[in-house]
């Protein structure tokens, strides 16, 4: 008689790569006979996935683990027992301390670690705890196992792929050099197996991701570095794979070749997320970002006249310390010039052990809290004047999932942006034309596109986004 599968429950707090790194997990312990669920109650293992680039990520953590420990002792009275682990960079940052704080908890590894899970599992076994937050030497994607082809069809159609971790720039914000490590990129031909097994399972858009994914450095078919724009017109042969993207990436390693891929790849879709943090140079120089105000809107240039359709987005910290009145004004004029389809903008949060950490000038909380909603007020005027040139616009789009009504499907424009049509369910994976008909809050809604909407559809230029 076949044993009862367990239960594994992930929950992943963060970028995009913890969500690689929790599906990487759950194939890791498929073969010791773990199941996902989507219910922490049910579970015979829980693994929170942690962030750590917000202020007061840890703590909360530590309210997820009080949660977490109810679940535990709920299970204990019904004589089951549950492990508790606790990954990524709030663990690879806390250590110990979790271990100490949160007697619940069995497991801590670091997002380098992860791929010794079976053995780290044994360890809490036979000692009651174990805490792996080293920076190994040894290739932890080689010893990762593969998800199956009915995983990875159950996660969906589209799929990220890490391609580069951690990073070099030790911005003064960031603790992503300290919890993340050194620069490494993962070699092409292991890039490109990856990709192909996914799209052997029915993915067909592909996302490359890293900490600093443009500055991908990996060994090609050649032997020699290649740069991620090599990378990318490789992925891009392989079959079955419509659609490509890649994030997040920085400004100084945004070079010419990159640049020419965005006017060269039809699949590389004409959406790029391109941090710029602050349009102060004054500022820009205390983060030690090494780019200037100048330099980007020159990239931004660049990308434009090679892509006119290109939307962009980006990332913006307010109140960082001794930001004047002056310096935020070059940010709001910033956000003008460029006019982006979206970003993300957050009030600086001090991280522990970086350098902005212990500069002088630190911004009152009340400060901020103005800048961030003026910021955010400017950002989505601009994504709502982008979002409305949308209107009537014929776009191909993947459909991803069915829909909350019966006959509908959700699926996604180029630009990355929700949409919701009638479409019946085969359609799942598809590539096809959408007319957009209405503009809602959160997504837009369309039609499939007649045959001559699709023929006589121009591609559309969004340069010089305006309000």
């Amino acid at each position: 008689m076949n044993e009862p599968r367990k239960q594994l429950y992930v929950k992943s707090f963060g970028c995009q790569m913890n969500v690689y790194d929790s599906r990487r997990m759950a194939d890791t312990l498929a073969p010791l006979g773990y199941a996902e669920t989507a219910s922490a109650a049910s579970a015979d293992l829980i693994i929170l996935n942690t962030c750590h680039i917000r202020e007061k990520a840890a703590e909360k953590v530590y309210s997820e683990l009080g949660r977490v420990r109810r679940l535990k002792e709920a299970a204990a009275a019904e004589g089951r027992r549950v492990v508790v682990a606790v990954a990524g960079c709030v663990a690879q940052a806390e250590g110990e301390e979790i271990i100490r704080r949160a007697l619940s908890v069995d497991l801590v590894f670091g997002p380098q670690s992860y791929h010794r899970l079976p053995e780290l599992l044994e360890r809490a076994a036979r000692d009651g705890k174990a805490v792996d937050t080293e920076f190994p030497i040894d290739d932890k994607f080689d010893r990762l196992a593969a998800p199956s082809a009915a995983a990875t069809r159950a996660r969906g159609v589209t799929s990220f792929v890490t391609v580069q971790e951690g990073c070099d720039k030790f911005c003064t914000f960031c603790v992503v050099p300290y919890t993340r490590g050194a620069e490494i990129s993962r070699p092409v031909q292991k890039i490109v197996a990856e990709i192909e097994r996914l799209a052997a399972a029915g993915v067909r858009e592909v996302t490359l991701i890293g900490q600093n994914v443009n500055a991908y450095h990996g060994e090609g078919t050649d032997g020699r570095p290649w740069p991620l724009a090599r990378l990318l017109r490789r992925v891009a042969r392989v079959e079955g794979i419509n659609r490509l993207r890649y994030t997040t990436s920085h400004p100084r390693d945004m070079d010419d070749e990159l640049i020419m891929v965005h006017r060269d790849l039809p699949t590389l879709m004409p959406q790029l997320h391109l941090p710029v943090q602050s349009g102060s140079d004054r500022i820009l120089a205390a983060m030690n970002r090494r780019h200037n105000r100048a330099d980007y809107v020159n990239i931004v240039k660049r990308l434009r006249e090679a892509r006119p359709d290109l939307a962009l987005t980006s990332d913006f910290i307010v109140g960082f310390p001794g930001e004047t009145d002056g310096d935020f004004a070059d940010t709001l004029s910033l956000v003008d010039e460029i006019g982006y389809a979206g970003a993300f903008s957050f009030k600086y949060s001090p991280r522990p052990g970086t350098p902005g950490a212990e500069m002088a000038d630190q911004i009152d909380d009340a400060v901020k809290s103005d800048r961030l909603q003026r910021l955010q007020a400017a950002i989505d005027r601009y994504q709502a004047a982008f979002n409305r040139r949308c209107l009537h616009r014929t776009f191909e789009v993947l459909f991803e999932r069915r829909g909350r009504h019966p006959d509908q499907l959700v699926g996604r424009s180029p630009y990355l942006q929700p949409v919701q049509v009638a479409a019946p369910a085969a359609s799942i994976g598809e590539i096809a034309a959408v007319t957009v008909t209405e503009i809602g809050s959160n997504s837009l809604f369309g039609a499939l596109a007649s045959k001559s909407a699709q023929m006589s559809a121009p591609r559309p230029a969004f340069v010089g986004a305006g309000a």
